[in-house]
């Protein structure tokens, strides 16, 4: 007798309680960005050490998301996620106790790496409540954690500092995560397996693939243009530009809404031009949106923050559609869990730190100019992606 499999709406409860999981994973690791006028001033630090944070933040996650598997194997997908979030939220207090710029950094590494775990697990977990027909809506229903987290934590972040100094808001974070693992624990369903450690010997072939190296390089410009830009905007708007910390933390959050439908447009056009054609379009348009940003002045640069993030988002349905293409169905989930973390590092990481080198020598607008640059030639490099066949 065939077993029946759960349908979208009967596990709709589970599947938002694991988007509120992601959600504060999420959040965490990005409301430094609203924050960092304020962090600089009070640890006394340049835009080049304050950038550098974000650099930390992600080299912890790239290493732990890499050895995810790993954790995952030994324990199960569930416990896998309950000590990522209670870890998390332990980290997020040794942020909130830090008045040094050492300390600082020790706990936002640590962050990075207790976020790092989340994001295998949850997704096995999803995908093993729902039924595989409904995969694709209860992703797109889970990923709105992230795009919501880049409208919600300027506006969270500016309304907290009324009250709350900058390391109260991440101890206030942090007791949130650790509840949140402990409710999951007590309440959560699913994810009672154990995940796969990486092959070694897929691997080996994976890496062989140059044009597993190009959407790796793609995916890291794509990060950069989003998440990158992201980190270094409210700075930028209260350093450079002179605007009130509250009116460049509510610009910036509200800069963040339109890019969640722009998302369902994009993932439209891939499918009519392909998802080729759609990402030398989108890093084009990014890369001479970023250089205009970088020269423009007055009422401009307020509409450009708004287009911006518009065409950055563009680029994730094109790039995992292209992602998914790379090594076939035998080798997606690799390409995947390669990509990701390495993209990360250099997209959420490298280029907020160089940016902020930049804006520390010279300025920010000439980091942003340079980046569009950057950009336009990823749009060169699409043209030596290969799609696997089968």
């Amino acid at each position: 007798m065939k077993t029946e499999l759960p349908s979208l709406r009967s596990q709709m409860a589970p599947l938002l309680f694991l988007v509120g999981i992601f959600f504060l994973n999420f959040i965490s690791r990005i409301v430094l960005s609203p924050l960092l006028p304020t962090v600089e001033k009070d640890l006394k630090i340049g835009h080049e050490e304050a950038g550098s944070l974000f650099f930390i933040i992600s080299f912890g996650y790239c290493i732990m998301l890499l050895g995810s598997s790993f954790v995952s194997s030994y324990f199960n997908h569930r416990r896998t996620i309950i000590l990522s979030t209670v870890a998390l939220g332990v980290a997020l207090l040794s942020v909130g106790i830090s008045h040094q710029l050492r300390m600082v950094r020790v706990g936002l590494f640590t962050c990075g790496m207790a976020a790092g775990l989340y994001l295998p697990s949850g997704m096995a977990t999803l995908t093993e409540l729902v039924s595989p027909k409904d995969w694709g809506k209860a992703i797109s229903i889970h990923e709105l954690a992230p795009n919501l987290s880049f409208v919600v934590a300027p506006l969270i972040a500016e309304m907290l500092l009324r009250w709350l100094s900058w390391q109260g808001i991440f101890t206030l974070f942090g007791i949130f995560s650790i509840l949140a693992g402990i409710l999951f624990s007590l309440f959560g369903r699913g994810g009672r397996f154990c995940g796969e450690p990486l092959n070694v010997n897929t691997l080996r072939i994976i890496l062989k693939k140059p044009s597993f190296w190009v959407i790796m390089a793609l995916f890291s410009l794509g990060i950069g243009g989003t998440f990158g830009m992201f980190a270094m905007f409210p700075l930028y708007l209260v350093s450079e530009q002179g605007m009130d910390q509250a009116w460049a933390n509510t610009l910036v959050g509200f800069s963040r809404i339109s890019p969640v439908g722009v998302a369902f447009i994009s993932g439209w056009v891939t499918d009519r031009l392909g998802p080729k054609k759609a990402l030398k379009v989108i890093f084009l348009a990014n890369g001479i949106a970023l250089m205009l940003l970088g020269a423009a002045s007055g009422l401009w640069i307020v509409l450009l923050i708004f287009l911006q993030p518009m065409l950055a988002s563009s680029f994730f349905p094109p790039g995992f559609a292209a992602l998914s293409r790379i090594g076939g169905s035998k080798f997606k989930n690799i390409a995947v869990s390669l990509t990701i973390p390495v993209s990360f590092l250099v997209g959420g990481g490298a280029i907020p730190a160089m940016i902020g080198m930049i804006g520390e020598a010279r300025s920010f607008s000439t980091g942003f100019i340079i980046l569009g640059g950057i950009l336009l030639g990823g749009a060169i490099l699409v043209r030596y992606l290969k799609f696997a066949k089968d």
